[in-house]
């Protein structure tokens, strides 16, 4: 006989926990979107989707074709067709993040119930990796709502051993790549999980149909490609991703990426595989392959970037709730105390979830320092630089900055050309996608840069560079025509104007 009471307060329980994580993922990704404007990956991609929408200017600006495959730039255009604005821009961001949580609630829920998907998608929710990165117009959102989407198609496949399952997998895989081609390396972890579960029967005829729908989704992409005649773009490219110099430490991953996880999220996922290691299966075994081997990979490729290990976090985030969903099967005593597995186990998320929430809040905040904090969503005072340029410098007009980050975020706003000092001459040490400055004495005698720009935000990385392009500005009698300044905290608590982006005009 069915307790219709017992399956009423389940149900409840699970809309309330619906409601709960939907609420939590849409406010820390819309908390105050756009108070700074792009970054310079934002910019690139952004510039890129106006492009494809045929904006004025800005198509003469951003070529189509760049290092990258261009999903997440047409889901742009679309948006674009209709006006392009930096906030519409992470909206459609916004979105694809919170699909992302919802496959993650799917994945939890298929492999281990109801209340392990709602933990996982609750701590994806929260997570200040996801919440980063989903805020911006980057293209690793996508690709993790991707790779997320094919896992949970393999994971299909194992439990039910259905063609259909691993044909979908090869679909998922074919938009893995086309949302970034590094999701490729996914393949690995395909190829790990089944050559190690052996309980899992995967027929060769299978696995070659799943391979023709996955590159019959990726053929779009080279056949645009030469059709463009960006064939010879596409290989320096390839060639300066090769063998370009790493440029962080090689503990850079270990020092940042676990505590924007969450170290408590971690730490439950690895106990929960402890202490119910009598309960492991395939399920187990599939998340640790999409963890290891991407982590495995961008650890030892010499360029790193924060966000290209976002694909480990729904498995992650799926191995915590597991850990907390299926822990303490019943409840213990302390002493004499009876304590109640349901008020451990609610606790444990609390905590769980304060933390992980109070990173995210920090870290989507904007600093008041004056510095640039990757993550922020932004750099402070450049959307504004950009739009007094657009208002105030002639058309056709050429400018010349630090390096190129900056020049992608005055191009994007500001509707001018900008080339970046630090180019390099070199084809093998510059990407491809960025022409180099050969001489800039001559170019500016014969008036083809008029106004160079100095910022903060490069000069901290760069002072060499930086002091080239002031020593230019004095050179030719450099006039300080505009500068942006942000509001900033000093350490007594003064808030004073720091200039962080100087604009020059300079003459022969």
């Amino acid at each position: 006989m069915i307790n219709w009471r017992s399956w009423d307060r389940a149900i409840v329980a699970r809309i309330i926990g619906i409601i709960i994580v939907t609420t939590v993922a849409v406010g820390l990704r819309v908390w105050g979107i756009n108070q700074l404007g792009y970054n310079t990956d934002e910019a690139v991609y952004a510039g890129q989707a106006a492009a494809i929408a045929k904006a004025p200017i800005l198509k003469d600006i951003f070529p189509i074709f760049r290092a990258h495959p261009l999903l997440f730039q047409f889901l742009l255009a679309l948006v674009f067709a209709f006006g392009v604005s930096d906030l519409a821009g992470r909206l459609v961001a916004v979105a694809i993040g919170l699909a992302t949580v919802y496959m993650t609630y799917r994945l939890g829920k298929l492999l281990y119930g109801v209340k392990a998907g709602l933990l996982a998608g609750l701590f994806l929710a929260l997570m200040p990796y996801h919440v980063v990165v989903s805020r911006q117009v980057l293209l690793d959102g996508p690709l993790v709502f991707c790779t997320t989407l094919a896992l949970f198609f393999l994971a299909r496949y194992a439990m039910t051993q259905r063609p259909a399952w691993i044909y979908l997998t090869g679909v998922g895989m074919g938009l893995t790549f086309l949302a970034k081609e590094t999701g490729i390396i996914m393949l690995g972890a395909i190829y790990a999980f089944l050559a190690l579960s052996r309980e899992i029967r995967v027929q060769i005829k299978h696995l070659f149909v799943s391979a023709l729908l996955m590159a019959l989704m990726i053929l779009p992409f080279p056949i645009s490609l030469l059709l463009a005649g960006g064939t010879r773009s596409g290989k320096n490219y390839l060639v300066w991703q090769l063998f370009r110099r790493a440029n962080h430490p090689w503990d850079f991953y270990p020092s940042t990426v676990p505590e924007a996880i969450g170290f408590l999220v971690i730490i439950v996922g690895i106990l929960g595989l402890w202490f119910l290691r009598n309960e492991k299966s395939w399920r187990e075994r599939i998340l640790l392959c999409w963890i290891l081997v991407p982590a495995t990979f961008f650890q030892i490729w010499p360029t790193k970037g924060f966000q290209y290990m976002l694909p480990i976090a729904p498995p992650i985030a799926v191995l915590a709730g597991r850990a907390i969903a299926r822990w303490w099967p019943e409840d213990f005593s302390i002493f004499s105390l009876r304590i109640r597995r349901s008020w451990v186990k609610t606790l444990t998320v609390l905590v769980i979830a304060l933390s992980i929430f109070l990173s995210s809040v920090q870290i989507i905040t904007p600093a008041t320092t004056g510095m640039f904090v990757a993550g922020t969503g932004g750099v402070p005072g450049g959307r504004e630089a950009g739009e007094w340029i657009r208002n105030n410098i002639p058309e056709g007009a050429t400018l010349m900055t630090i390096g190129p980050s900056m020049a992608n975020i005055l191009q994007f706003y500001g509707y001018r050309r900008a080339y970046g000092l630090s180019v390099s001459p070199n084809p093998l040490r510059r990407n491809p996608s960025y022409p180099p400055i050969l001489n800039p004495d001559m170019q500016i005698r014969n008036g083809d840069i008029q106004y160079v720009v100095w910022d903060s935000y490069s000069a901290e990385r760069s002072t060499f560079f930086s002091e080239g392009v002031l020593r230019f500005a004095k050179r030719y009698h450099g006039r300080v025509i505009h500068t942006q300044s942000v509001k900033v905290t000093l350490a007594d608590g003064t808030v004073v104007d720091k200039p962080v982006i100087v604009i020059y005009e300079v003459r022969p």
